[in-house]
């Protein structure tokens, strides 16, 4: 499969599980919920993102998911299919609403949550209720750790992985920590490792790796000690430095682009998207480290360009846009080594 942005005419189907909800935004950055003088509206959900981020790039996505019998759980399938992902996977409850998130914004971009789900729709998902004829014919089932939270979905959760993989899918985890959401941290980390070495892809953020190794330092060894026997590529993203990746074979860093950040919401499902929409129908690529890196930019591109503009879902990037800041990086990085040069020698 190419690894300069395109994507093949019959791309394999991306099936994300777990949570969608709204996401409310200030709209001023740098100040509290009680101090925020209003909010926009998003749609959003970290499986949610990455199902739209691979459609808005081309692939093929699908979700699968419970949202509430309510005006924004309408609102959000809607949202799906306007971008091209399925919603087959979708089941609506009478009886419980759609999750709400007040995402608080600080001055650099980073979040905080405050969550509304007592019970929410997507707590409720049952194993019966799941659509399986979608989930095995995925080549990619993507999840994250929100939906080991509480029965009946953590059932469902662990069903629909086991489906997929019997299929002969490739499992994607990122555990999306959110410590607020979870008893205590101490069941967050033992939930989030207990279906650790199913996946054969995990990405995870500098802070998850803190929190699941008990480690401040954000190295090599720290990053190794997840690895495990099924692993085929374990990734850390760094922010604004970028990501560093880890095979069987090898490992490396892949630089970040500079980008004026509006809000980091969505950044690692951006990335997370690009990265299997790259990966779905040629997995050799992850024992190809050039092929590799090329992939890896690509996503790096994606999920900066995702921070430069409010709420998760609204800022997901196109192929085009991708591509473009791919190219004006390259630009940039010709005529600062022709003016190194000059300037050296």
């Amino acid at each position: 499969m190419p690894t300069d942005g395109a994507v093949s005419s019959s791309p394999g189907l991306i099936v994300s599980f777990g949570e969608m909800l709204i996401d409310f935004v200030p709209t001023v950055s740098g100040v509290s919920l009680a101090e925020a003088p209003g909010f926009l509206k998003a749609p959003g959900g970290a499986p949610a993102n990455v199902a739209v981020a691979v459609a808005r790039l081309g692939g093929k996505a699908a979700f699968v998911g419970k949202l509430g019998d309510d005006e924004f759980g309408r609102m959000l399938a809607g949202i799906l299919e306007e971008n091209g992902v399925s919603a087959d996977g979708i089941i609506f409850d009478q009886g419980s609403r759609t999750a709400l998130a007040f995402v608080t914004l600080r001055a650099d971009g980073e979040r905080e949550f405050m969550f509304y789900r007592n019970p929410s729709a997507d707590m409720l998902l049952k194993p019966d209720e799941l659509n399986l004829e979608l989930i095995t014919s995925a080549k990619v089932f993507h999840y994250g750790s929100i939906s080991l939270i509480v029965e009946p979905c953590r059932s469902a959760h662990l069903e629909a992985m086991k489906a997929a993989k019997e299929a002969g899918a490739l499992l994607s985890y990122d555990p999306n920590l959110r410590l607020p959401l979870w008893p205590s941290p101490e069941e967050a980390r033992e939930q989030i490792m207990s279906i650790w070495d199913k996946a054969e892809v995990i990405k995870v953020s500098d802070v998850e790796l803190e929190f699941l190794t008990g480690s401040d330092k954000i190295d090599d060894e720290s990053a190794l000690s997840l690895w495990h026997p099924n692993l085929k590529l374990l990734l850390v993203t760094l922010g604004e430095h970028g990501c560093r990746y880890y095979t069987k074979s090898f490992k490396g860093a892949v630089d970040a682009f500079r980008v004026k950040t509006v809000d980091t919401t969505g950044a690692g499902d951006a990335f997370v998207g690009a990265l299997l929409c790259k990966i779905v129908d040629d997995q050799s690529v992850v024992e190809d480290e050039p092929r590799l890196r090329e992939i890896l930019k690509f996503a790096n591109a994606c999920g900066a360009l995702s921070t430069t503009k409010k709420g998760a879902i609204p800022a997901l990037p196109t192929e085009s846009e991708a591509l473009a800041l791919l190219k004006r990086s390259t630009i940039i990085d010709k005529i600062m080594s022709w003016i190194f040069f000059w300037f050296v020698f």
